[in-house]
């Protein structure tokens, strides 16, 4: 009995700490018993879907916000990662191929190769920043232009197509159909798994305490011996790794790439963290609070949809929640100090 009131408060603690949880949520019920065909089965689908990559994202970058940084570079590094696997596997008889003299290659291998070039990355982020000491803000933010203009060389700014059946194919699998449900989206199975591994990470491994202890207090840290530039070098080699892992799940489900391509998703994936709980101020957030911020963003894009907004207003309302979060997040620390 006291393990279920213990889970209950739990619940209500989250919710009161994280009003704009409360608020979208309700927000969407009420347009989802309104608005024809939102509870529908393909809906569901495509919110699960976008759901399972930005997540991925967001647990990337969620670890450079708990240490106080952040990363501007994420969108791209998954735009240029879906270009580079876009290009890889192209069918050697289409058309358009990008580039003829690469041959057919293994979307396994394909995915290595992708998996190796975001790490590096990230690795390069992380040098900068623990190394050089430049500050994350700034250091992202040139990475950024950096990985933006070679995927522009790379692809010529020419969108990229014409996969090989079995990478098309196999991304766009579903899971579990049952009766008229055609299955869960197999990006949902990604989600899942590396939430699994991310929540161990952070909860049961020394990776995890030390980046807690960093985002806390870094001269604390360092003092009781944590190695601060070692793991920020490691946290920001995982994120790349993470963020290529999107771009190569999201050159599937485009069904092709441009160097476009993530454009601004650093900004929803910092906007899911804040929302799901992961403080700016640095040293607090937990991957159930990540999906549960992610999944209600998500969530929020497809409201306005249903709700027939402008397109382009949906910017301003999604840059209005992330302001709105984020000065939540600061007036919580201030409470707390």
């Amino acid at each position: 009995m006291e393990k279920v009131k213990s889970f209950f408060k739990k619940i209500i603690d989250y919710l009161k700490g994280n009003p704009i949880v409360v608020i979208l949520t309700v927000v969407s019920l009420v347009v989802g018993l309104t608005v024809e065909n939102f509870f529908s089965f393909n809906n569901f689908n495509n919110l699960a879907s976008n759901t399972g990559v930005r997540f991925l994202i967001a647990l990337g970058i969620s670890g450079c916000l708990i240490i106080k940084g952040t990363d501007l570079s994420a969108g791209r590094i998954v735009g240029i990662a879906a270009c580079i696997t876009a290009v890889l596997v192209q069918r050697a008889d289409y058309a358009s191929k990008m580039y003829p003299q690469i041959p057919e290659m293994n979307m396994w291998l394909v995915l290595v190769i992708v998996l190796i070039i975001g790490s590096l990355i990230g690795l390069i982020n992380g040098l900068i920043i623990a190394v050089l000491n430049v500050p994350p803000f700034i250091a992202t933010l040139g990475t950024q232009t950096i990985v933006y203009g070679i995927a522009l060389i790379f692809t010529n700014s020419q969108p990229v197509g014409g996969y090989q059946k079995v990478f098309s194919e196999t991304l766009s699998a579903k899971l579990l159909p049952i009766g008229k449900y055609p299955g869960i989206p197999v990006y949902v199975l990604f989600a899942i798994v590396f939430g699994l591994i991310f929540a161990f990470l952070y909860k049961k491994t020394t990776y995890g305490k030390y980046m807690y202890a960093i985002g806390g207090n870094e001269i604390a840290a360092e003092v009781s011996g944590v190695n601060t530039k070692k793991s920020k070098i490691l946290i920001f080699t995982l994120a790349g790794f993470m963020y290529a892992f999107a771009g190569y799940l999201l050159a599937a489900k485009s069904g092709g790439a441009n160097a476009g391509l993530g454009q601004g998703y650093e900004l929803e994936a910092i906007a899911g963290c804040t929302i799901g709980g992961v403080s700016t101020t640095g040293g607090i957030g937990t991957v159930s609070g990540i999906l549960i911020g992610v999944l209600v963003f998500e969530l929020l894009k497809v409201v306005l949809q249903f709700l027939g907004v402008n397109p382009y207003f949906n910017f301003i309302v999604q840059g209005l929640v992330i302001v709105t979060a984020v000065a939540i997040d600061i007036r919580k620390y201030v409470a707390r100090k």
